[in-house]
């Protein structure tokens, strides 16, 4: 699928914000057919478009409220020392995005946790592999924004 026109954008927009609309819903939202939107979206999703579907919980229903930000330095820029640190984040359940940026990290991390307890074990674990060389961590305040929604 290489041509996106305005109802395939309006179609995503109304998707991201609710995974659970049905196609009459989304027929009437988008002004096409139900049969229409129905066929649009099985386009999307097999072009790779749209990725999954997805429930939004609140942090208390997994005991996660605390979100922390944690900036990772490489200790060196091997392939192997990536490969190993990507497989212990990915194998981290309280990590929940990775991000492998530019600038003076190498990754950005998104954890979620129960709180500095389990922050602390995590930092330990984190600390204890030889592929880190530097963390920075903040403590998120507060949630304002998430997946393009606002927070609740």
């Amino acid at each position: 699928m290489s041509d996106i026109d305005d109802f395939d954008l309006k179609l995503l927009t109304l998707l991201q914000g609710n995974g659970r609309l049905s196609n009459p819903e989304l027929s009437e939202l988008v002004g096409l057919s139900a049969s229409q939107c129905s066929r649009r979206r099985i386009a999307l999703e097999q072009a790779g478009l749209i990725l999954g579907y997805h429930a939004r919980l609140a942090p208390h229903a997994m005991n996660t409220e605390v979100v922390v930000m944690i900036e990772v330095s490489l200790v060196e820029h091997s392939q192997a020392t990536s490969s190993a640190f990507e497989a212990f984040v990915k194998a981290e359940r309280a990590v929940v995005d990775v991000y492998k940026t530019t600038g003076d990290s190498d990754y950005s991390l998104k954890v979620a946790i129960a709180g500095l307890a389990e922050l602390n074990t995590l930092m330990g674990r984190l600390t204890a592999s030889a592929t880190i060389g530097h963390l920075k961590t903040a403590v998120v305040l507060e949630r304002l924004k998430e997946a393009g929604l606002p927070a609740h």
